[in-house]
């Protein structure tokens, strides 16, 4: 029996991180504001856009910039580095 099931763009769960950016967002006065990380994932077909802290903006862009390939899990709202094939 063949497997009939239809892969859409909302199915796809984990998707290469294309471009990225940060952006802040001022508090009001005597408040801190907030990061934001918009990702463009697989040349356009997804974007997401997730709010961080100021330590973990400052270290995600630390390991973006030094990784060559980035994936995110959309669902587990995971990034995944530093893919490497078995054995090497």
């Amino acid at each position: 029996m063949a497997d009939t099931t239809r892969v859409t763009d909302d199915s796809i769960k984990v998707r290469q991180l294309s471009h990225y950016q940060f952006s802040f967002r001022a508090g009001d006065a005597g408040s801190a504001g907030t990061w934001y990380l918009q990702l463009v994932l697989d040349q356009g077909a997804w974007e997401e856009i997730i709010t961080l802290t100021a330590d973990d903006a400052d270290n995600l862009q630390d390991v973006l910039r030094s990784t060559e390939t980035v994936y995110y899990d959309i669902e587990r709202r995971l990034f995944m580095f530093g893919v490497t094939k078995p054995g090497t």
